[in-house]
């Protein structure tokens, strides 16, 4: 097997399985609805840990752009396969959340609210409030780079890597994952959003596009900021990129305190009618 089709597959089991216990929750007459935020957590951790026993062999398991673009920035990826890459987790996520839409199929009608049902495939904020979306995004991304780069300096049993990199996204997932679903992975969103806008999904609603941009942007930041401060700090890497890393944190964090002003004391949960401006 290529990487390629290592990045395609293993990003395709992290879809059917994080995509499924979202479906799982979310849905009318699901088994497993409103089992709430641990098993949603404990689900997509879970996933993680498969995908990367599944092709870490084969391709690295990066199944995340920001992952990819994290190790790039600090040469331990070449950034000539990066393109590549993405391309393979788009497709592998946009199949994973085909997939997740069969396994699922009579509950799609069975679900009167439409912003359930893109939850399914996609992320959006508890408030919307777009430099505060991008901030979380960028700090729980950044947070997943450093981890796994950490996390592979040390020396655990053979075979456990994967099974503590599932506990970091679970706890980030506790932790950070409130305020906009925590994407950490543009492909995880992107793709089955993608996959949202086209499949027949019974009363689907609009895909919320104008948010879409936020779960993309914000992890590529977050990805690189945590793999050059990793090298820098842990490895001694370059001073310049890590300040220009940080300079770009810095913008963020000053647009996301100045519009504070402005964030709406809403929930997100409405429909999608509401979120899309009646898209």
């Amino acid at each position: 097997m290529t990487p390629f089709i290592g990045e395609i597959i293993g990003t395709m089991i992290l879809i059917i399985f994080g995509g499924g216990v979202v479906a799982g929750v979310l849905l009318n007459h699901s088994k497993a609805q409103a089992s709430g935020w641990i098993v949603i957590t404990a689900g997509w951790g879970m996933a993680v840990a498969l995908a990367i026993y599944a092709v870490g062999d084969i391709s690295g398991a990066h199944i995340n752009p920001a992952v990819t673009v994290g190790l790039a920035a600090i040469g331990e990826f070449p950034w000539a396969d990066v393109p590549a890459y993405i391309v393979a987790q788009m497709i592998g996520a946009f199949i994973g959340a085909s997939v997740v839409f069969l396994a699922y199929y009579p509950h799609w009608a069975a679900t009167d609210d439409a912003g359930a049902k893109l939850g399914v495939f996609s992320t959006d904020p508890a408030i919307p409030h777009t430099p505060g979306n991008l901030l979380c995004e960028i700090i729980g991304t950044f947070v997943l780079v450093l981890g796994i780069l950490f996390i592979g300096a040390n020396e655990f049993t053979e075979g456990l890597n994967p099974l503590i990199v599932g506990l970091l996204i679970f706890a980030i997932g506790l932790s950070l994952g409130g305020p906009t679903g925590y994407a950490i992975n543009p492909a995880r969103d992107l793709g089955p959003r993608i996959a949202h806008f086209v499949l027949p999904i019974a009363g689907k609603g609009g895909s919320n596009w104008q948010y879409a941009w936020v779960p993309v942007i914000g992890p590529l930041i977050g990805g690189a900021a945590g793999g050059l401060f990793y090298a820098f700090v842990f490895e001694q890497g370059s001073p310049t990129a890590l300040f220009i890393a940080l300079a770009v944190l810095a913008a963020c964090i000053i647009a996301a305190f100045t519009g504070l002003q402005q964030a709406p004391a809403v929930s997100a949960r409405t429909t999608n009618e509401e979120r899309d401006g009646g898209a």
